[in-house]
């Protein structure tokens, strides 16, 4: 038996017990190169509708389709075999929890992710609920929701006021209580993040939610320097992408004219 077929993928039961025990750690992937690449050194993947913004172009997440997040998860789990695989659902897939489901559907049927991620409020709650006795795991994201960054006028920190701290802690236990195996907590002061994180059994991963949570993500071309836009607050760059590559390609540009790629070696 080969080292591939031995190893075992991660699963929501292993990230549930983590809690308490280690830190989770999350990253983006959108390709099976990087998936690939990810794999094994991260315990989940997300194929976040983040792609819209990153790799795409766009201001916000929005144009997001549950095609291109299907397809975007069929390469990823083409290129990740021990990391948890979750695929995000795009704006306009959760309107109502029949439609919610009847998309979830689509993507456990179409693709091997073995989560879905979907941002909810208190009126997600059913969506939840009706997921998870279908079978589908769920990754709630609360916080500062992306999808619905037109309504509010913006990305505004979440967990600024005592009465903000409190209603996040009530919809972290009723996600809870629905059966969702995890929270997703983007943009919540640190604070507030960790009193919401010593409520609930189930793992938090935060995203600009401070340190006190169970874990982490970001998204990779964040992490990695390959987004020049901008660069929010709380990342942090561990690779100095865009310079590295673009050095690569001046050399290979120049290799090119000068006549030194390719040599004797690499000809037939």
């Amino acid at each position: 038996m080969s080292i591939q077929n031995t190893i075992k993928s991660m699963t929501t039961t292993q990230i549930l017990k983590k809690k308490g025990v280690e830190k989770i750690t999350m990253l983006t992937a959108y390709d099976a190169l990087m998936a690939k690449i990810f794999d094994g050194e991260v315990d989940m993947i997300l194929v976040g509708d983040s792609l819209q913004m990153s790799f795409f172009g766009e201001s916000d997440t929005l144009s997001a389709t549950l095609e291109q997040m299907i397809y975007h998860t069929k390469a990823v789990c083409r290129g990740a075999k021990s990391s948890l695989i979750v695929c995000d659902m795009p704006f306009g897939s959760t309107t109502t929890p029949e439609r919610t489901l009847q998309s979830a559907i689509q993507i456990y049927k179409e693709t091997k992710a073995q989560a879905i991620k979907l941002e909810v409020g208190f009126e997600g709650l059913q969506s939840i609920q009706i997921l998870v006795e279908n079978g589908i795991a769920v990754m709630a994201h609360i916080g500062l929701k992306p999808q619905f960054v037109r309504s509010e006028g913006g990305y505004k920190v979440q967990g600024k006021t005592q009465e903000s701290v409190e209603s996040l802690i009530k919809l972290a236990k009723d996600i809870e209580q629905k059966g969702a195996f995890s929270i997703l907590l983007e943009g919540v002061r640190a604070e507030a993040a960790k009193a919401i994180t010593q409520s609930v059994g189930i793992p938090v991963i935060g995203i600009g939610s401070g340190a006190d949570v169970d874990g982490q993500v970001l998204v990779w071309s964040d992490a990695f320097g390959f987004f020049e836009e901008f660069k929010p607050k709380f990342v942090r760059q561990y690779l100095k992408g865009v310079e590295l590559l673009r050095q690569g390609v001046r050399q290979y540009v120049k290799d090119v004219k000068s006549g030194a790629f390719p040599n004797e070696q690499e000809s037939y």
